[in-house]
């Protein structure tokens, strides 16, 4: 047990503190002092009854904030137990503008259309090196990429020995890791489950089953489609991708530079990475937004799309290249198209030096501007 801002801590992964919750879970609650985190909740499943009847008997908010490193909605008896009595608050890995100190107007800039024409420097290889450290505040501890990377490779085996375990009862845990990796070099891909069942000799819904496991840990996630009546012709699939590039290249086992020349995976890592950030930089934001992919029939595509305020919609393209052309806005034009008023922008996210504007509420812009705030917007402007 540990005290931090007035509140008690409770590391529930701590054998005493475990065990002692098992044994006696009511009168573990109730020796709660006023203010308490527990931490690693969905270890003790047995709490959240008791916590029910404590949150019932004083409604004060914020006397308990329950972590855990799983979807706690998705443990058995929380959900009839505490609905009703809890918010939830997703955390996610530090967004690059946390990790450099500083604020972004980004998201504003996105759905208001202020980006201004600017120049900077490309970052070139510094970026492969932002992908591949991701954004796990005990792995970016670590400053040897090495040790990094043997650190988010634990990180996934403990995951899976002992979250994954917890959820669900599975014969083989051997085989998550496995999918995993490969899952790692699907990142920003429609997902191929016969693809990902292949090497296993498990059936495609075994295979999907553990695919929702490994989301229900956040090690990956489904990015849902956006579609319009407006246009028949859609893919209607998610797109895969991992929850940190740092997990995935240190599963593909590559460092920043082998990342940087393998242009292919760069290009899927990089897609991943921005969608990561766009994410983090949301959940921040004041207003909602949700997130989706777009994909024609024809091949027209853009990689992220986010719906805002009053459903006003932006379109990200992602390219690796330092190099924008007319060409890159194909698919944002025909989401603009699809999307009528409701349009807000539409940006091509490269590694390259200018801010410029190519019409219609249409911008390339540095990938850097995602966390640097003198890359766009009304706020840069000033400067």
């Amino acid at each position: 047990m540990g005290r931090k801002l007035g509140y008690a801590y409770f590391d529930l992964d701590e054998d005493v503190s475990r065990a002692a919750a098992e044994s006696d879970p009511v009168g573990f609650v109730a020796d709660l002092p006023e203010r308490a985190v527990l931490d690693e909740v969905q270890r003790v499943p047995s709490l959240f009854t008791a916590l029910e009847v404590a949150v019932d008997r004083d409604r004060a908010p914020g006397r308990f904030l329950l972590t855990g490193s799983a979807n706690v909605l998705l443990v058995p008896q929380l959900a009839d137990s505490l609905a009703g009595r809890m918010e939830i608050l997703r955390l996610f890995p530090f967004a690059q503008c946390e990790i450099e100190g500083r604020r972004t107007p980004f998201l504003g800039a996105l759905f208001e259309g202020t980006f201004k024409s600017r120049r900077g420097e490309r970052l070139g290889r510094l970026l492969a090196e932002r992908v591949v450290a991701g954004g796990y505040p005990a792995a970016l501890a670590r400053t040897a990429p090495r040790r990094r990377a043997a650190w988010y490779r634990g990180y996934i085996e403990t995951m899976v020995q002992r979250d994954v375990r917890s959820l669900a009862r599975i014969a083989s845990l051997d085989t998550l890791p496995r999918l995993l990796a490969l899952a790692a070099g699907q990142t920003a891909r429609l997902p191929n489950v016969a693809d990902l069942a292949g090497p296993f000799q498990l059936s495609r819904p075994t295979i999907r089953d553990y695919v929702t496991l490994l989301e229900q840990v956040f090690l990956l996630e489904e990015l849902p489609p956006w579609h319009t009546n407006r246009l028949s012709r859609l893919v209607k699939k998610p797109k895969l991708h991992m929850g940190d590039t740092g997990l995935a290249a240190a599963l593909l086992g590559l460092d920043a530079a082998a990342l940087y020349e393998d242009r292919e995976t760069y290009g899927q890592l990089l897609e991943t990475f921005v969608l990561q950030e766009l994410r983090r930089l949301a959940s921040g934001h004041e207003h909602e937004i949700r997130f989706h992919h777009f994909r024609a029939k024809d091949g027209f595509e853009v990689d992220v799309v986010l719906e805002g305020p009053g459903r006003r919609l932006a379109g990200i393209e992602v390219k690796a290249s330092s190099t924008v052309t007319a060409a890159d806005f194909r698919g944002l034009r025909k989401l603009a198209r699809a999307a009528g008023k409701r349009f807000a922008a539409g940006v091509v996210l490269y590694d390259g030096e200018t801010s410029v504007g190519f019409g219609d509420n249409l911008y390339a812009v540095p990938v850097r501007a995602l966390w640097e705030k003198a890359a766009s917007g009304a706020e840069s402007a000033s400067e």
